[in-house]
């Protein structure tokens, strides 16, 4: 059953609890302190064999593979069973679970292709050959032409949806990470056309999610041995609010499995009224990277949030998000969209070059690399990071 589509409004509590355990407690250890607390009806969950779409109605929490992270499903006793929890000397935290929301904003004019000209993604002689690339995001449509015969691994995490996209983000997200060499007249808008295409259905046609379903999402991207994770995704954070251990937790362990996880940072801000929102989560991770985006002009872009939380919510590098042209679910094609969420693909795209450009990148180093070859731009880091992400070998423009 699908559950109901929350109002625009964040953050908003889907009614369960996200539970992250100390490190170096076990697998069996996370078990029969979840049964104690809960109760037998609590399972393990692979996401490699395993569909949160089909956990039964008795099911009260599913322990996610071995990430230290468990979810409490939707239950009207969450405040008690949240005390339970917390007095178990084998938990770090237990939080609500929230809704999370496609990061987009529409703008109708802009050039097409001008973030890969900015990026030297189009002169650089890597395509991201070779390489993993997962997008977790409201799906693709398979059925446009530029994706129609491409080898697309795919899977939705969204109860009663494929992975079709009936909601547009998506596949404009994808389009730019992964976009094919378009043939005709059409502009290229894929950073890394040749990467091995991975599609991950976190939100649903709506453009919202639940949080056990990105994480499960995330999850199995990793378990994929997915070099590059892209996830234009998030919710609002406030001042001073501190990231999540739960995201904190799965972050690392892409790291340490060869994954990087790039998130977008979010558009809270209203900077023209001097309002700079700090960044989303779960993009304020320490080990998640967090984009923000820049204009035509290469200045930060208005909506752009920034890194005013300690902690892990800096901004961590910068792309091209404004203006930018990429594929939409048929009959449309074609769109021009703007938000951190089409920057955030850019830079999973440019991290799929560099990781083909040398296989001794990956993980950290994968970061340790998009972050050295920047180019420098004269804005505050708070703003903009390390600077705009480029191609490895490629011409930017000036």
């Amino acid at each position: 059953m699908q559950p109901p589509i929350p109002e625009r409004l964040t953050p908003q509590p889907t009614g369960g609890l996200i539970v992250t355990f100390k490190p170096g407690v076990d697998h069996a250890a996370q078990a029969q302190c979840l049964h104690d607390c809960i109760g037998p009806q609590a399972r393990s969950f692979s996401t490699t064999s395993d569909d949160l779409a089909d956990i039964d109605a008795a099911t009260t929490a599913v322990l996610l593979d071995d990430s230290g992270v468990a979810i409490i499903l939707d239950r009207d006793e969450s405040p008690e069973i949240q005390a339970r929890l917390l007095a178990a000397d084998q938990i770090a935290e237990v939080r609500p679970e929230f809704w999370m929301f496609a990061l987009d904003q529409f703008q109708d004019t802009g050039a097409a292709t001008w973030g890969l000209q900015a990026t030297g993604a189009l002169t650089s002689p890597f395509t991201g050959q070779g390489i993993d690339l997962c997008v977790l995001d409201t799906g693709i449509d398979l059925q446009h032409p530029d994706f129609l015969t491409r080898a697309i691994t795919q899977r939705s995490f969204v109860a009663a949806e494929d992975v079709m996209d009936g909601n547009g983000h998506g596949t404009h997200c994808a389009g730019t990470a992964a976009g094919p060499r378009p043939k005709g007249d059409t502009p290229r808008y894929g950073a890394a056309p040749n990467a091995n295409l991975h599609v991950g259905k976190v939100l649903s046609n709506a453009g919202s999610g639940r949080e056990r379903d990105i994480i499960a999402g995330m999850l199995w991207a990793i378990n994929a041995g997915c070099e590059v994770i892209s996830m234009s995704l998030g919710r609002a954070v406030a001042a001073g609010e501190g990231p999540s251990p739960d995201y904190a937790r799965i972050g690392a362990l892409a790291l340490q499995r060869g994954s990087l996880i790039i998130a977008a940072a979010g558009n809270d801000s209203a900077r023209r009224y001097g309002h700079i929102a700090p960044v989303g989560a779960p993009a304020n991770s320490p080990a998640i990277m967090a984009v923000a985006a820049v204009d035509q002009a290469l200045d930060v872009a208005e909506f752009s949030c920034g890194g005013v939380n300690p902690q892990g919510g800096e901004v961590d590098i910068a792309a091209p998000g404004v203006g930018i042209y990429s594929a939409s679910p048929r009959p449309e094609m074609y769109r021009i969209l703007r938000g951190t969420s089409m920057a955030c693909p850019h830079v999973a795209g440019l991290a799929a070059l560099l990781a083909e450009s040398d296989p001794g990148l990956r993980g950290q180093a994968l970061w340790d690399g998009l972050t050295r070859t920047v180019r420098k731009l004269p804005l505050p880091a708070r703003d903009v990071g390390a600077g705009l992400a480029l191609a490895p070998g490629g011409g930017a423009i000036a």
